[in-house]
């Protein structure tokens, strides 16, 4: 089974442990190829001055005393120098050693053509060259250590060392990367047991800091979210208890003898709890769930949504100018215009009048009445779920037609803006963005 560490923290460790060693096996091996070739020369080098040292000393010094001289050779400097035999096993030098070929091809050309070089002499291992005194002819024997350096075991030493060193500032380098994942995991677990987390500090490398503001937004939609889920349960009980307890009383008395009111009543009744009902439901559907048309018609849809309410008699007129094709979702639109003209309907009064343009690369819409209108500093209070300019929960509607529309124009990436009408009223305009590119999230 290979070991491979579950946590962030000791894989990322890992990763940059074997990419260290390779880049360090690498290094080495680039290192021995690019010096195999002048540590052999500076060797056959320096053998090639030993071996030209000995054959002078011998030849100079006198006959009486060269034993002397061989043997203070042998104890000073650990050279050995022997007669060659004629039954010699000399091995051969090996393949896998490209210096010792080196060696042996420099050795030659400094010291003659019949200079004999192996690291092999009769079963003794050590460094062997030939030279000649006269017709006789001598061996050269040098130990190896006193020829190669220890300078790759050197190199090799402070390699580990400068290895050790880089892991050790990676360990320290992802554990501070790590810590405010860590705060984020903490943060997550708290969400999902249903708390509400602290917010993350955003700190870190921008994308730690990314990530922080992305997951701080996320908990505060989702927040707020539960929040709404709440208000709208909260509103339904409320809104639907008055008509559902008139119905009920109606109905235990229509014998009274009012039947035909009585029911005309129970019929509007009806229809105002089926039309709240409508409008939560438009609240809490998830509007994403309709795929964006990348070539919407948005005059298109103000058309056909303003005929429903002509063949009703309602007093909509339209203006629509012309409008490139711009990426919508048709229904979410359809319901954001009704939610419009329903509240200009309802709150302003006739006529309505819904015009449509374009500038600065928006499109918009407006939905224009001559009603009371909203005051400048209760515009934005207004776009709030459940929220009416009166105080009391007891006026009509469900306090949900302008939180739908401008839950669908942030859908789209767009902005809505309700101010006063020149002459009195209400002007709601909602811009879209026209490019292919908007900010309509298609998920």
């Amino acid at each position: 089974m290979i070991f491979w560490p579950r946590s962030l923290l000791w894989r990322s460790v890992l990763l940059i442990a074997l990419v260290l060693v390779v880049a360090h096996l690498t290094w080495w091996r680039i290192f021995l190829v690019s010096e195999r070739e002048p540590r052999a020369h500076r060797t056959a080098q320096m053998i090639a001055s030993v071996v030209n040292l000995t054959s002078a000393a011998l030849i100079t010094a006198q006959p009486d005393k060269r034993f002397g001289l061989l043997r203070d050779l042998t104890q000073r400097e650990g050279i050995q120098v022997y007669l060659a035999e004629p039954d010699e096993k000399i091995a051969a030098l090996p393949a896998s050693r490209p210096s010792l070929r080196i060696i042996d091809s420099d050795l030659r050309r400094q010291l003659g053509a019949d200079t004999r070089f192996t690291v092999n002499r009769n079963g003794i291992r050590g460094i062997w060259v030939s030279f000649r005194i006269d017709d006789d002819e001598y061996w050269a024997l040098m130990p190896r250590s006193r020829l190669e350096r220890n300078e790759p075991l050197r190199w090799i030493g402070w390699g580990v060392v400068v290895l050790l060193l880089a892991l050790t500032g990676a360990v320290l380098i992802v554990a501070r990367i790590n810590q405010p994942l860590r705060e984020l995991t903490r943060a997550a677990a708290q969400m999902g047991q249903g708390r509400v987390p602290a917010p993350v500090a955003e700190a870190g490398p921008d994308e730690i800091r990314t990530l922080a503001r992305a997951f701080n937004q996320m908990a505060a939609d989702l927040k707020q979210l539960d929040d709404e889920r709440a208000l709208l349960l909260a509103g339904v009980s409320h809104d639907l208890r008055t008509p559902l307890s008139r119905i009920r009383l109606g109905l235990e008395m229509l014998g009274s003898g009012e039947d035909r009111a009585l029911k005309a009543g129970l019929v509007q009744d009806i229809e105002d709890i089926d039309a709240a009902i409508n409008q939560f439901l438009d609240f809490a559907r998830l509007a994403d769930a309709e795929p964006v048309v990348t070539d919407g018609d948005l005059n298109a849809i103000v058309r056909g949504t303003i005929e429903r309410y002509v063949r009703s008699d309602k007093p909509v007129a339209m203006k629509l100018d012309a409008l490139p094709p711009l990426p919508l979702r048709p229904r979410a639109v359809q319901r954001l215009l009704a939610n419009l003209i329903d509240n200009a309907l309802r709150h302003g009064g006739a006529p309505v009048e819904v015009a449509t343009g374009h500038a600065d690369g928006r499109a918009y819409v407006e939905v224009l009445d001559r009603g009371p209108g909203i005051p400048r500093e209760e515009a934005a209070r207004m776009l709030q779920p459940f929220t009416r300019l009166d105080a009391a929960r007891g006026g009509s509607g469900t306090g949900l037609g302008l939180a739908i529309v401008d839950r669908i124009t942030r859908l789209h990436g767009g902005s809505i803006a309700l101010t006063p009408r020149e002459g009195g009223g209400l002007l709601a305009r909602v811009e879209l963005p026209l490019d292919a590119e908007s900010k309509a999230r298609k998920t």
